[in-house]
């Protein structure tokens, strides 16, 4: 059974910084693309970000030079780190894997407000 695990999230003001975690059980972690999407009111969810498992990422346009992803195949574990957040960055941030079937960590809402 396959199950992503986010952490991580919360309130911060502009300029300010969080980080989110997702652990993952159920599959070989090393094989797979790991990606971390968001999901604005009123908008489609977008890839914010990804990294294979060799490590080669892939960021948003919108996200680059602020955000990073990195993970730890030893601990099963994604990570993206946010830093220099913006108002729009607000959104609830899943993590993804496309391991014969997609699954997603169970959301973790990111507020960017003063």
């Amino acid at each position: 059974q396959v199950q992503l695990v986010q952490s991580g999230g919360g309130l911060v003001r502009p300029g300010g910084s969080l980080g989110l975690s997702c652990a993952a059980s159920g599959i070989i972690f090393r094989w797979y693309t790991m990606g971390w999407y968001r999901q604005a009111p009123g908008k489609q969810r977008e890839l914010v970000a990804s990294i294979t498992g060799g490590g080669t990422t892939n960021y948003a346009d919108s996200v680059k030079g602020r955000f990073s992803i990195s993970r730890d195949n030893a601990k099963k574990t994604v990570y993206l780190q946010m830093n220099s957040l913006k108002p729009e960055d607000t959104a609830v941030y899943y993590c993804k894997v496309d391991a014969r079937e997609t699954y997603w960590g169970q959301g973790t809402q990111v507020t960017v407000s003063s």
